[in-house]
């Protein structure tokens, strides 16, 4: 029996990192919005890695902050431990990682979903989505409650359909002994989308107070904090941090694990789904790279107030008795007491593919997919789809174009492009190489590219957006200033050139000029420099960077003017392939099935060689020309 409960405008299903992001978004942009969780315990739940950011990780959360989102003001919040990561290298692959204190994490971002207007919160699991002519209408809890509503997210993480494997024991249950969604999954079905099955994993948590740090190398957070959040600044977040510890496994530990194969649910055959490439379990490095002595082992605390520590890199499905015996092995956890035990865990997600740039499905209006449900893995990367489907689910509502960023504009573009574009056969994880323009996508410019969208958007104040314009243009007016202050050859900027070991001035040269060579830094001419204003911090690295890599950013600069060619050729929505003669049948058969809005989009399409686009631009000019003439 159901029952109608109430009308509402949103409905968002799943309370981890997605959930949280699209309700908040949604809420904050003007519409009553009910988050369903399995849950109100699990709210933003962090079941693995104890933390937030790093490589390229770092970018997305800070995309999120300059959109409006929450991530990277609940983590400036509570953070442990706080490092940037990849500072030897250049400034595009520089990313902020934070250890996280995990039950404040959660705890707190559950108090932000409580306070927010238009936001409600139900411990209820849905079970069915109810669609009419091809339109959204509601959503069923188990308990039989109606909740009729004009748009929905799908951000069921890996609670779908979800079971965790330890050695020969498998429990039907979410992360962390959580209750699975077991009934979404054939409601799904039955609206014609097409479900895989994907797997990840995680490593044991033990008890701090066994472990012997002195045998292990202390891994220390920054001195100098730098927030996640544009909003804030070091000494509004800066306090006492916690070390990491890094140790090895060894020979022993190896040979544990090999011999204890065949007892790992993924060598045995008993998982059906697949893993990631990129953080594989630790009997998966073992067997694949074989030639490998060693490899490296993180103890991360788990917060403040808690003796837990998560053993990074050790992620595992080997029966308990085994995980004792290989953490045992590992310098410094010869008496280690494991608090929980590793497992894998198995559950149902969608093919991406199935979804336009704004995560709505192709078939469904009203209907939208975030998070881990859409084949991605990682915290930040479901945050970051779930702030753009809570934004597009409203913007759908107000019958508004959705908000697309694409792979020139941000990395949250460039994951969401390869989600829908590519696919993926296995749970995908961001990466800065993924990123084709990733000098002008760095982590340290997030606002200056995505500010201006989330105003427009309405999830930032006037206040922020104005300190926003306010950055920019004191950029601007510093880098004209630096083109115009000019030093001559007098013996103090000789001196000032002979300590920094850079090549002496024979006539006056542009401070701009000067500051593009790498030894020299912007504080270094300081006392010569008589037109100097006070600056902060964040906009003197900005202007460092743009002369510095004047030359790479004018490239990349051109580079995505040919991208927006591209992206400009729009590909009518009612193209029939069948009708473009010289395609290769697996280009139309591709074709087909994504459905591309443009020849951009159709050229990063596995399976569409050059020469098909080639075909194509032909084909669409010969049936623009001739709709030309019709109408003369």
């Amino acid at each position: 029996m159901t029952y109608t409960a109430e009308k509402i405008d949103i409905a968002v299903i799943g309370g981890g990192h997605a959930g949280c992001e699209a309700a908040l978004a949604a809420a904050r942009m003007g519409k009553k919005t009910v988050l369903f969780t399995m849950s109100l315990d699990s709210i933003a739940m962090m079941p693995c890695n104890p933390n937030v950011g790093g490589t390229s990780k770092g970018h997305l959360v800070r995309e999120i902050d300059a959109l409006g989102g929450e991530m990277g003001k609940n983590i400036d919040r509570t953070y442990i431990q706080s490092r940037m990561l990849n500072t030897a290298k250049g400034p595009a692959v520089h990313s902020l990682r934070a250890q996280a204190d995990k039950l404040k994490y959660t705890s707190t971002m559950k108090r932000i979903l409580e306070q927010t207007e238009n936001l409600y919160i139900k411990q209820q699991e849905i079970v069915d989505i109810l669609v009419e002519d091809q339109k959204i209408v509601g959503v069923v809890t188990n308990r039989g409650a109606v909740y009729e509503c004009s748009a929905a997210i799908l951000a069921g993480g890996t609670y779908i359909r979800s079971r965790c494997l330890t050695g020969e024991c498998i429990e039907y249950t979410g992360p962390n002994g959580l209750k699975t969604a077991s009934e979404l999954s054939e409601s799904l079905k039955k609206l014609g989308i097409e479900l895989r099955r994907f797997k990840t994993g995680t490593p044991a948590r033990v008890d701090a107070r066994s472990i012997d740090f002195s045998k292990m190398e202390p891994q220390h957070g920054d001195e100098i904090i730098v927030p996640f959040s544009f909003e804030n600044k070091e000494e509004d977040i800066k306090r006492e941090q916690f070390p990491c510890y890094l140790t090895y496994t060894n020979e022993k530990t190896h040979q544990i694990i090999r011999d204890n194969l065949h007892r790992s649910p993924l060598y045995a055959g008993v998982i059906e789904g697949t893993g990631p490439r990129y953080c594989p379990s630790i009997e998966d490095k073992v067997v694949r790279f074989a030639d490998k002595e060693r490899h490296q082992i993180f103890l991360e605390p788990e917060g403040e107030n808690t003796t837990e520590m998560y053993v990074q890199g050790m992620s595992s499905s080997l029966p308990e008795e085994v995980q004792f015996a290989m953490l045992r092995s590992i310098k410094g956890l010869e008496n280690v007491e494991i608090m929980r035990i590793g497992y894998a865990i198995e559950y149902d997600c969608i093919d991406p593919q199935q979804l336009k740039h704004s995560l709505e499905f192709k078939s469904i209006e009203g209907f939208f997919s975030a998070g881990q449900m859409n084949g991605s893995s990682g915290y930040e990367e479901a945050a970051a789809q779930g702030l753009i489907a809570g934004i597009n689910a409203v913007l759908k509502v107000n019958h508004k174009e959705p908000m697309i960023i694409d792979r020139s504009e941000g990395y949250i573009g460039v994951l969401i492009d390869d989600l829908v574009t590519k696919g993926t056969k296995e749970p995908y994880r961001m990466m800065t190489s993924r990123a084709e323009y990733r000098l002008l996508l760095r982590q340290d410019n997030a606002d200056l590219r995505l500010t201006e969208k989330g105003y427009k958007a309405g999830l930032l104040s006037e206040e922020r957006y104005q300190k926003f314009l306010a950055k920019r243009q004191a950029i601007d007016e510093e880098l004209i200033r630096l083109k115009n202050a000019y030093v001559g050859t007098s013996q103090k900027v000789q001196d000032i050139l002979n300590d920094k070991q850079s090549t002496l001035l024979r006539s006056g040269m542009a401070l701009s000029e000067l500051l593009k060579r790498p030894e020299l830094e912007y504080d270094d001419f300081k006392e010569v420099d008589q037109t100097r204003p006070e600056l902060p911090k964040d906009i003197i690295h900005q202007v460092m960077i743009e002369l510095k890599y004047e030359g790479y950013i004018s490239r990349q600069l051109k580079q995505v003017e040919q991208f927006k060619k591209l992206e400009r050729k729009l590909i009518p929505d009612d193209i029939d392939y069948d009708e473009v003669y010289s395609l290769r049948i697996e280009a139309k058969q591709k074709l087909k099935q994504i459905r591309p809005i443009s020849i951009g989009q159709a050229s990063r399409i596995s399976g569409v060689s050059p020469a098909d686009i080639s075909v194509l631009l032909v084909y669409l000019e010969q049936k623009r020309r001739n709709n030309k003439n019709v109408e003369s």
